[in-house]
């Protein structure tokens, strides 16, 4: 149980109409209505807003204010929790929050409300998480997956793996420890086989769609590259609207990887213009390409660029190869120049330098990634990296199960692994607790009895 007060400024530092100061604890309207003037704090209603003053020790006025009281269980926190409206001045904040500090009251620590909600119930680890995605949200989409988790309908898929685990893990304990309970089902490797090809089923299919999720809310490390001098900060530049990349006609201009996020059709794109790759025996352009092959293996989607009006050298047909393994759209540039001499058929013509064929890369980018058809029915999956790898050991202890099957080994040793997949599942909601086990065996097999 928690006991001490916290309190700290819940909005962005700096000028502003208002701002916001928020104290969550067993003693947070005691302890503000000590500073406040107006009515008695201790004796309003629940999710009420009430207006007057912060107030120094000597009872001068330090802010008029508005202050909400949300008192516990039903509050973010699950405890008291007393938000203050102040005037958005950076002094005036600082003020009130020193006098708040004057009481028994302390400055929370980064992200010690939401790790209250977590320690009280309130909300689970994917909860958590999705609140900072609704923060950090970069497109309209990011922030629809960010919410579905806010609302417990991500958590959902997680409970819902979890469950049917724990009805296989309990029947094999009531088995093992219970052999005289005769309602309870004989567990064999023909009854637990088939429960667990369903889970890794289930799981495949979710490792599959939270793929695309995750892409959606963290954006797409996408990498251009290709040889020297053939555009590629050209097409860096097109793609943001904005001169980002410096452009010469001096090839390896660019010695280094730049970085930049552009919003394309609700999706994010992390765009990576990259140094041209080529053989060199220029110390600085040795690094920029080896930092250049480094994002290319990191690289979820290749824009290789080539100059569609030249043959193709060397340097093209080793970059060809080097991303043929790749999702790769291929983007013949400079068609704004003489006649083409190379030709793909599922290549994109542009002309970076006159701003030609660019809306159709766009189109041809969100093909590629197979989000043109994303609704709003494809987004209940997995999105955060912890949660997918979670579910990756998961997958693994499963299948572990059915190599202890196909061995022929008894069914008490699938009930380790079983229960290893099922923690690793309870690792993303936070949970891992070994009574959830006991309450299963009670409630469904009536033992108390």
């Amino acid at each position: 149980m928690i006991n001490d007060t916290i309190c700290a400024i819940a909005t962005p530092f700096g000028t502003g109409g208002i701002a916001v100061i928020r104290v969550s604890g067993s003693d947070a309207i005691t302890n503000v209505n000590n500073c406040f003037k107006g009515k008695d704090l201790k004796k309003v209603k629940s999710h009420t807003l009430h207006y007057g003053h912060i107030v120094s020790k000597d009872n001068e006025i330090i802010d008029e204010v508005m202050v909400a009281i949300m008192k516990g269980p039903k509050s973010f926190t699950a405890e008291d929790v007393v938000e203050i409206s102040t005037h958005g001045g950076v002094l005036v904040v600082q003020k009130v929050l020193e006098r708040l500090l004057e009481e028994e009251i302390r400055l929370a620590n980064p992200g010690e409300f939401s790790q209250r909600a977590y320690l009280n119930g309130r909300i689970d680890l994917v909860e958590a998480d999705a609140i900072m995605d609704v923060i950090s949200a970069k497109n309209e989409l990011a922030l629809k997956v960010a919410n579905l988790g806010v609302q417990k309908k991500t958590s959902a898929l997680v409970y819902r793996l979890r469950d049917k685990l724990l009805n296989i893990i309990a029947n094999i304990e009531v088995n093992i420890d219970y052999p005289e309970y005769d309602d309870a089902l004989v567990m064999s490797k023909e009854i637990v086989e088939p429960k667990v090809l369903e889970l890794v089923n289930e799981i495949d299919e979710l490792l599959i769609n939270s793929k695309q999720t995750r892409l959606i809310r963290e954006g797409i490390k996408t990498v251009i590259v290709g040889k020297p001098n053939v555009g590629k900060s050209s097409l860096l530049n097109r793609l943001l609207d904005e001169e980002k990349a410096i452009v010469t006609d001096i090839a390896g201009t660019t010695r280094d990887t730049i970085d930049a996020f552009v919003n394309l059709g609700g999706i994010t794109l992390h765009l990576i213009d990259t140094a041209g790759i080529r053989t060199t025996d220029d110390y600085v352009e040795k690094i920029g390409v080896e930092r250049s092959k480094k994002a290319l293996n990191e690289a979820e989607l290749v824009l290789l660029v080539l100059d569609q009006s030249t043959e193709l050298t060397k340097e093209d047909q080793e970059l060809l190869k080097l991303t043929e393994d790749k999702t790769r759209i291929i983007v013949l540039n400079k068609a704004d120049l003489k006649q083409a001499k190379i030709s793909f058929n599922d290549a994109v013509i542009i002309s970076a330098f006159k701003n030609e064929g660019i809306e159709d890369l766009e189109k041809a980018i969100i093909k590629r990634l197979a989000l043109d058809s994303v609704n709003n029915n494809d987004f209940n999956y997995l999105s955060n990296a912890r949660h997918i790898q979670k579910v990756k050991e998961a997958k693994i202890a499963l299948d572990n199960v059915l190599k202890a099957i196909s061995n022929n080994m008894p069914v008490d040793v699938y009930a380790i692994d079983l229960t290893d997949a099922w923690n690793m599942l309870g690792d993303i909601i936070g949970v891992r607790y070994e009574d959830e086990l006991l309450d299963q065996l009670f409630s469904k097999f009536c033992l108390g009895k």
